[in-house]
């Protein structure tokens, strides 16, 4: 599993995800500024690897926090909230870790905890964010991996894999859960611009997992289904309204109304 981002020796540490593929460099934060920083610089990216980040800031901040009496400590831990808050408006993870970490931070004050334990239970939920975010996208790549017959070609869009996540991805989870099972899959991966993501992030992950990986151009993709060369697509998604529409990164409706049209299985 890629470790994406993790909390050690009281730092956070995370891939720089703007190197890839050319260079793997981990940065380690000291600091909640750093981190915020980080995610501002698109050293990190991806809403759920966004919202660990986030919390692990939160907890990074506190953890240096000087302070001695619980009303500045408060007072800091809300300033250090609205720091991660302004990073990345857009992501909804972001703001669901910076929330559950508050309320995390309420019920240990309400019970009367002192500075140095609310420390422990900040770092703590940090931790059990990061954890239980790789303890999601397993089983879901696990489950998704039931769709993918053996020898198939499978079309990505963008990456949303270990490097969007804590560490194993969400469609690329499924990628990956199908690999593991020991299928033979080989996977066309767009170059999503203007980003590309695709290019520098989904192809280095997977090749590095060993997985056969072609990067195509995003105009291609019509081309490849025509030829026979896609058995389905698998992508991410940044949004999903409840009653089942879904938002993701653009050129995503592009493929989807392809792969409809070529009478593809279209799965996020």
């Amino acid at each position: 599993m890629l470790p994406t981002i993790e909390w050690k020796d009281e730092t956070v540490v995370m891939i720089d995800q703007r190197k890839l593929p050319a260079t793997e460099v981990y940065v380690t934060c000291k600091t909640a500024k750093e981190v915020a920083k980080a995610i501002t610089t698109m050293v990190i990216r991806g809403a759920p690897a966004i919202g660990v980040a986030a919390a692990m800031g939160i907890a990074l901040g506190m953890k240096r926090s000087t302070a001695t009496g619980t009303k500045q400590f408060t007072t800091e831990f809300q300033k250090i909230c609205d720091l991660m808050a302004a990073t990345r408006p857009t992501a909804v993870n972001l703001f669901w870790a910076i929330e559950r970490m508050k309320r995390t931070f309420a019920a240990a004050a309400q019970s009367g905890a002192s500075v140095d334990e609310l420390k422990k239970r900040l770092e703590a939920e940090a931790q059990a964010i990061h954890d239980e975010d790789v303890g999601s996208c397993m089983p879901m790549g696990a489950h998704g991996a039931s769709l993918v017959p053996d020898e198939a070609k499978i079309l990505t869009h963008c990456n949303a894999g270990a490097l969007a996540t804590a560490g194993y991805g969400t469609a690329l989870g499924v990628i990956r859960a199908a690999s593991e099972q020991g299928k033979k899959i080989a996977v066309l991966a767009d170059e999503t611009r203007p980003f590309l993501q695709g290019a520098r992030l989904t192809a280095w992950e997977l090749v590095k997992d060993g997985i056969d990986t072609t990067v195509i151009t995003d105009n291609m993709a019509a081309s490849m289904m025509r030829l026979g060369h896609v058995d389905l697509v698998v992508v991410g998604a940044d949004r999903i309204a409840a009653n089942g529409d879904v938002g993701n990164k653009i050129g995503t409706y592009g493929v989807a109304v392809l792969a409809k049209e070529h009478g593809i299985p279209f799965y996020v």
